[in-house]
Order: structure tokens, then sequence, then C-alpha cells
């Protein structure tokens, strides 16, 4: 079983690395059991107008660790994001921001799942929990699921 979470895990990176979005964002993705690992290397295009980064980096990579640590463990289907909340705790203009996502709790075909999102010194930057509800959306290699 191990092995068939293991091929799971590295179809939805390769799923996620080539959605269109992530061309601009160019983050990098590791998926395990119950848990996610998102990265981001700041660049100016992110800025808003006083020079740090824009909110949206911010949820982006804390949906997504938080979304992939919950579909980690689903393997039919693709989840979907009911509900999302942040909470920015300081702001950062440079460098690379990592986001540890990690499943609280499912209950049938709803997910729970955290995530914190960290500066390359290790500050706590923002925090996020969300809710995940299983698609009818087929996870399968015409997608991108290969």
């Amino acid at each position: 079983m191990a092995n068939a979470l293991e091929d799971h895990f590295r179809k939805l990176e390769n799923l996620y690395r080539i959605a269109p979005i992530n061309a601009f964002y160019e983050p990098t993705l590791t998926i395990s059991e119950g848990a996610a690992e998102l990265s981001i290397d700041i660049q100016s295009k992110m800025h808003h107008a006083i020079g740090a980064v824009h909110g949206s980096v911010y949820f982006k990579a804390l949906d997504d660790s938080a979304f992939f640590a919950a579909n980690s463990l689903e393997t039919e289907v693709f989840l979907l994001t009911v509900s999302f909340n942040i909470h920015l705790i300081r702001p950062v203009s440079k460098g690379r921001i990592t986001a540890y996502g990690r499943l609280t709790e499912q209950t049938g075909r709803v997910f729970f799942a955290e995530s914190k999102l960290e500066d390359d010194e290790g500050n706590v930057i923002g925090t996020g929990s969300g809710t995940f509800m299983r698609s009818k959306l087929a996870l399968n290699p015409a997608s991108g699921y290969a």
C-alpha cells in the first residue's frame, strides 16, 4: 500500500506542477501522507505598492499546502476547497516562503486541514485552515494526474 500512496503523491505533484497558474508563482510542492510542503521564492512581481508580498501569495501557499495534505489521502477524486481562512501575521518582501499543510480530520466526504507559512528564517508569517470536499472529478491521466 505504501508504494501505491507514494505513486499517488507523485501524480498529485505532477498535476500541481502543470497547472497554468503556477507559471506565475513558480512553487515547489512535496506531498506525503496527510501533509504537504510548498515553497515559493519571492519575486518583486509579487509585491503590492508598498513593497511587501501581496496577501494573494500567502493565500495560495497556505491553501495549496492544506489542500494537497488533504488530497494526499483521497485517491479517487479531486477535492474542492469549500472554505479557507487565513491570518496574515507579518510582512515579507524577499527570500523564500514555505507553507506546511497537514490534514487534521476527515469525516466522510469532508476533509479539514491547517497550514502555517514561514519565511526563510523560520518566522511564522501566516496561518490558515480550510475545509475541503470530495468532488465528482476523477483523478485521471487526462487531467495531468500521471
